[in-house]
């Protein structure tokens, strides 16, 4: 609200005034509901052997890869980004 009342009116406010007068009109800001957890306690996860033992480092070009899936939020899809790293010398292979 105070970049608003900058922006629109040209107006300079200090941000603990608009929030003092937004606690005594009872106005709040909306925040973001947090995701809920999406496991099933009933099913067990996949187990898979532990490989590398926190051990990241390579001795040679593609002996080691690593992966991580992000996702993100764009106009209301979810658009999802996989990056493979060679752990030799940090590259992106993909």
């Amino acid at each position: 609200i105070t970049a608003a009342l900058r922006n629109s009116l040209g107006v300079s406010v200090n941000h603990k005034c608009v929030q003092r007068l937004m606690k005594e009109m009872g106005l709040r800001a909306l925040i973001r509901a947090r995701k809920r957890s999406r496991h099933v306690p009933e099913i067990s996860d996949v187990h898979v052997l532990n490989v590398l033992k926190r051990n990241f480092c390579a001795k040679a070009p593609n002996e080691k890869w690593a992966t991580d899936i992000t996702e993100f939020n764009v106009n209301g899809q979810k658009l999802y980004l996989s990056a493979c790293m060679d752990l030799y010398n940090g590259e992106i292979i993909a």
